[in-house]
């Protein structure tokens, strides 16, 4: 009887561990739409006066407020946690939606990664106070922007701009708080390795498989 309890500690339970935790932690195959069909960002323009669309990239979206450079932290977790493993498929993007005249706020922060980050798929943007809160607005998010229109999370849009997440018992995981290092390397980390994996296998089915992904 011990013989048998030592063989399944030794080699069934260690088997049973890795599959549990290979299957991944939210147990999703593929992650839940909230929002479908959200806005492109239309003719608002980045740091280097060029005009972006989300359609056709996964977009890790932000807002980052008037405090743009107080929370620069916050951009910092983000580019250790996530960025630095992924901006280089050149369908994703990190794309951060900023008030107009924080232009100089924002380049000081893409100076400063760029020191030791290549921050070509980092894309700050930027627009009117009116328009952000109408943009954040579409999104359907439960928890409101702050009165200096930013906040800390960081959101999932796919690539035909659906807002992605966790449907919960209660709710929904609508976002990732960026001032959390953990929360970036464990949840989102998480949720963003399985879209990743949902576009690579839907290539791999239609037998058209790319490098972007």
């Amino acid at each position: 009887m011990k013989k048998n309890i030592v063989l399944f500690v030794l080699f069934i339970l260690p088997i049973v561990a890795y599959l549990f935790f290979a299957s991944g932690v939210n147990g999703y195959t593929k992650l839940p739409t909230l929002t479908t069909n959200t806005a492109d960002f239309g003719k608002w323009k980045t740091l280097d006066g060029k005009e972006i669309t989300l359609t056709g990239k996964v977009t890790i979206l932000g807002f980052s407020g008037t405090n743009l450079l107080e929370n620069r932290g916050n951009f910092f977790n983000l580019n250790q946690k996530i960025y630095q493993t992924y901006h280089k498929f050149t369908d994703v993007q990190f794309v951060i939606l900023c008030p107009l005249g924080t232009e100089d706020d924002a380049k000081k922060v893409v100076d400063a990664f760029a020191m030791f980050t290549d921050v070509a798929q980092w894309r700050f943007v930027f627009a009117s106070p009116e328009e952000i809160k109408t943009y954040y607005s579409q999104l359907q998010l439960v928890e409101q922007l702050d009165d200096k229109l930013g906040t800390s999370k960081v959101y999932i849009v796919d690539k035909n701009r659906n807002l992605r997440g966790r449907k919960l018992v209660k709710g929904a995981k609508e976002g990732y708080n960026t001032f959390h290092p953990a929360e970036l390397s464990n949840e989102m980390l998480d949720d963003f390795k399985v879209i990743l994996y949902e576009y690579r296998a839907a290539f791999k089915k239609n037998k058209n498989a790319s490098r972007k992904i």
